[in-house]
């Protein structure tokens, strides 16, 4: 059966661990699928796979293109749809047509909106409001790079005091589910004890209802690995093994055999 947002909640009350990854075309989101994944984010790190070097020129064109084909090969999994860069910032209509589309013309159940500030807060619970199921996301929130750059957030008391109050109203506005992206491990231990709701951490440690990364860092595709992603395979040198044989077999006419 297909796994609901109810079921996340009724997991993180179970002590069930939430199992996550993200996707950006049919043949992945078919794998994980497959193997087990419970939630599949088509996140706006698809901005890095297009060769953009942060998040922000990805638009919701591009972000709807991929989405439709990693929703084609998955069964099982939760989708969510990550807002790309300012396709929610701008009014409540902004983000409910965003929202909209990406559910409609897509087929995923949810989106996810980056911030916890109160304009933010305001923009989920009107979502929600509307049917629209909403996983809040802060600490590192990479669509704010050039303003907080890439390090670990919730390091003082005031950014920790912040962020768990950005938590609590996430939840209160209706969102299902919480990433937690690189702060402290003590911190996100925090804030998942206070929610009812669960969190997914992303270089937030082990204690988080859940874990997401994101698919290349898994695989070993990506030019730049974060100091938290775990690479649990080297698929880049796998490939450019592959293709070196390849063409030296080609050019040795070895292949194809007579």
């Amino acid at each position: 059966m297909p796994i609901t947002t109810q079921q996340l909640s009724q997991w993180k009350q179970q002590g069930r661990t939430i199992v996550a990854l993200t996707a950006w075309d049919y043949t992945t989101g078919r794998l994980l699928d497959g193997s087990g994944v419970d939630l599949i984010l088509v996140g706006d790190s698809l901005a890095g796979m297009l060769g953009y070097e942060t998040t922000i020129p990805l638009t919701l064109e591009e972000m709807l293109h991929h989405a439709k084909a990693v929703r084609r090969g998955v069964k099982n999994a939760l989708v969510v749809f990550d807002l790309p860069f300012l396709t929610y910032q701008e009014s409540f209509q902004q983000a409910m047509h965003s929202a909209g589309r990406a559910l409609k013309e897509t087929g995923a159940q949810a989106v996810k909106i980056e911030g916890g500030y109160p304009a933010i807060v305001e923009t989920v619970a009107h979502l929600v409001q509307a049917g629209v199921p909403v996983m809040g996301h802060i600490g590192l929130t990479p669509q704010s790079v050039h303003q907080l750059g890439l390090r670990q957030q919730g390091k003082t008391p005031t950014d920790s005091e912040r962020l768990i109050t950005e938590a609590i109203a996430l939840e209160a506005a209706g969102a299902f589910s919480i990433v937690l992206e690189h702060i402290p491990s003590e911190l996100a231990i925090q804030i998942t004890q206070k929610l009812t709701i669960p969190t997914i951490g992303i270089g937030a440690g082990s204690g988080c209802d859940g874990q997401v990364l994101v698919t290349s860092d898994l695989l070993g595709l990506s030019e730049k690995q974060p100091p938290f992603a775990k690479m649990y395979v080297n698929l880049s040198a796998a490939i450019a093994q592959a293709v070196q044989s390849f063409a030296v077999e080609v050019r040795d006419r070895q292949f194809p055999k007579k």
